[in-house]
C-alpha cells in the first residue's frame, strides 16, 4: 500500500498483510541489549552454562526480539507514510527462542478496525508474528495503533 499523501485509517482494510525485511540476530545485539536493559541473565550471556539448558545455547532476550520486530515493521515499504498517532498497547506471547544467527522477519496483518469517540481518529489492531528463517513462529500477538483519518487531516491543513 502506498498513497501519495500518506496511509490513513481509511486506507487499511481487514486482512491486509505485509511482510517485513529480515534481520539476523547477532551476539552483539544480545550483548548490547543486556547492557542497555541491565538483564545479564546467564541464559543470554554465558555460552558454557547455557549448554546445560533445554536450548543448549544462548538465546536472545524476549524483549529484544520484540524490539527488533518493532524496528522491522518500521522498515516496511511505505511505513514512513503511515499517519500514526500512538501505539496503544499489545498482547504478546513468546513461543520459541531466537538464537544467535537466526534471521527473523515480521508478518503483520490488519485484524480489526474501529473509529474512536474522538472525531478523526481510528484504532487498527494488527495480528503480528515474529518468524525465523525456519518458518517457526517465535513470538506473536496483537498490536493496537491509533491512526489519523484522512478527513481530519485535511481539515487541519
Amino acid at each position: 500500500m502506498n498513497t501519495v499523501d500518506g496511509v490513513y485509517y481509511e486506507d487499511l482494510e481487514e486482512g491486509y498483510e505485509v511482510i517485513s525485511p529480515g534481520r539476523t540476530m547477532t551476539e552483539a545485539d544480545i550483548v548490547n541489549f543486556a547492557g542497555l536493559s541491565g538483564d545479564f541473565n546467564i541464559i543470554h550471556t554465558d555460552a558454557e552454562a547455557t549448554k546445560l539448558t533445554p536450548f543448549g545455547q544462548r538465546i536472545a532476550h524476549g524483549l529484544l526480539g520484540l524490539s527488533i520486530a518493532s524496528g522491522l515493521v518500521a522498515r516496511n515499504p511505505g511505513a514512513e507514510q503511515h499517519r500514526l498517532v500512538a501505539f496503544l498497547g499489545m498482547t504478546w506471547d513468546f513461543r520459541k527462542p531466537v538464537f544467535i544467527g537466526d534471521t527473523i522477519y515480521v508478518q503483520q496483518t490488519v485484524a480489526a478496525k474501529r473509529a474512536t469517540s474522538k472525531p478523526g481518529l481510528g484504532i487498527v489492531t494488527y495480528d503480528v508474528k515474529v518468524i525465523n528463517h525456519r518458518s517457526e513462529v517465535c513470538q506473536e500477538g496483537q498490536w493496537k495503533v491509533m491512526y489519523m483519518m484522512r478527513d481530519a487531516a485535511s481539515a487541519s491543513e
